[in-house]
Formats: structure tokens, sequence, C-alpha cells
């Protein structure tokens, strides 16, 4: 993959977690990403599984703050995203699905029942954290491999960890 492919693809990770558009990631943003797939599954806040969601969106937020935000200002920029999350995690994958597994649990918890999701609820997850319709599509049917109707919790962190951890 040349640099500029390269780029582009950092950009649109960048892009899904900077879900305000404000050029950086922070807190607020992992927040908004639960509140949006609260209401597109219809759980309050205050629920267990909404607040499971909030929750696994906060540790999430750590993690990635931790490994990426290289000031301390509680903002990821997308150069410490780069430098950081992308090159850490890229080396060690294992270690980016521990950071998003609690989230990537509470979002099943929400859209799913019994540790496992449909390709269409998965799909309705992603275009909540505002992935474009014809990705969130084609990416939740390719999901379900073996083609039983379902996704389960560890092909999703699988998935989720190879999309964010892009190759040079």
């Amino acid at each position: 993959m040349d640099s500029a492919e390269y780029e582009r693809r950092i950009a649109a990770r960048f892009a899904t977690f900077d879900q305000d558009g404000n050029g950086y990631i922070s807190r607020e943003d992992f927040s908004t990403a639960a509140a949006a797939l609260c209401a597109e599954f219809d759980a309050t806040a205050r629920s267990e599984k909404g607040q499971a969601l909030y929750i696994g969106a906060e540790a999430f937020w750590q993690g990635m703050a931790g490994i990426a935000d290289r000031d301390g200002d509680q903002r990821i920029t997308r150069d410490e995203f780069v430098g950081g999350a992308v090159k850490r995690l890229r080396d060690n994958p294992e270690r980016f699905a521990e950071i998003a597994r609690p989230f990537l649990h509470a979002v099943i918890g929400v859209a799913g029942a019994d540790g496992t999701v449909t390709p269409d609820r998965a799909g309705r997850a992603l275009k909540a954290l505002g992935v474009p319709e014809d990705i969130a599509t084609r990416v939740s049917a390719a999901l379900d491999a073996d083609g039983d109707g379902r996704v389960s919790e560890q092909e999703i962190v699988t998935a989720f960890a190879q999309y964010f951890t892009v190759p040079e």
C-alpha cells in the first residue's frame, strides 16, 4: 500500500472516533457514541445495558488516551492517533482488543442477545456510529463468515482490531 492510501485509511479511522468532527478525539466522542447506540436500540442511559455501554465507552477512552494522548491534554489529535494508537496497536493488535472489548461487549449487549448480534443489527450499530450505510452493510454482512445469521463477540472484536490496526 502506498503512503497516500495509508494516510487515507488512517484519516477514515480517525474520523470514526472523532464523532463530533472537531479535529480531535476526546472523552465526549466516546460518550456521544454511547448515546447514539442507546438511541438506535431504544436503551436508556440509566438502564443496565445503557450503563454498561457508558462504562465501556469510558474504559475505551481511557485505554486510547493512555496509548495516544502524548501531551496529556485529554484530547487525541490526528498526529497523536497515527503516532500513538495506530502504530502501537498495529504492533500489538491483542492490546487493541483488550482496550476495545468492554465497549464492544456492551454494544453487543445493547444490539444483540446472548453474546451475538445479527448482521442487520451490527450494521445498525455501525451506522449509529457514523459509518456510511454502504460500508456498514458490506462490513456487517462480512462479519457473518459462516452464514449462520449471527456474529459473535470474538468475531466483532477481531474485525474491529483488524480495521483499526492498519498495516503501512
